[in-house]
């Protein structure tokens, strides 16, 4: 139907293997910046394990550490996943990915990270860029094989 956003009933597996795909992929451009900033692979090194660590706070006992920070991604990574697998409409799906990516960075990145110390301190235009690249990727490999991607 013509003018409708049609969404697509993706299977479980390929949500979930869109989901991990995209969580593990989708730090990319922050990890690029930081060795663009840093210009060598210790400073970049340095630079994601201290994000990963700083995601930590969103847990229980809310202080930083690499271990609560891997958790904290993957859940909020599994929310995301999920969500966009239940909503994405079939047509275009990666551009629809991107931007519902960015809209989820700007909400959880923008204006819940910016309120809690530990995340704010990171640089926000990485960050965003992160969300913009999971969204495309989850709706890359969610998508794959269908036409109009």
């Amino acid at each position: 139907m013509r003018g409708t956003v049609e969404t697509v009933r993706r299977s479980r597996r390929r949500v979930l293997s869109a989901t991990a795909i995209a969580a593990v992929l989708s730090g990319a451009p922050s990890t690029l910046s930081a060795l663009a900033t840093s210009r060598t692979l210790a400073g970049t090194t340095e630079y994601v394990l201290d994000a990963t660590s700083r995601i930590g706070v969103l847990l229980p006992p809310f202080r930083p550490g690499i271990v609560r920070g891997a958790v904290a991604h993957l859940l909020i990574s599994a929310a995301a996943g999920e969500m966009l697998g239940k909503t994405l409409p079939r047509k275009r799906s990666v551009l629809w990915g991107a931007a519902a990516g960015l809209a989820m960075g700007a909400v959880n990145v923008g204006a819940i990270g910016r309120r809690i110390p530990a995340i704010a301190q990171l640089p926000l235009g990485p960050q965003l860029a992160d969300n913009v690249a999971f969204g495309a990727i989850f709706a890359a490999v969610a998508d794959r094989g269908r036409p109009g991607r």
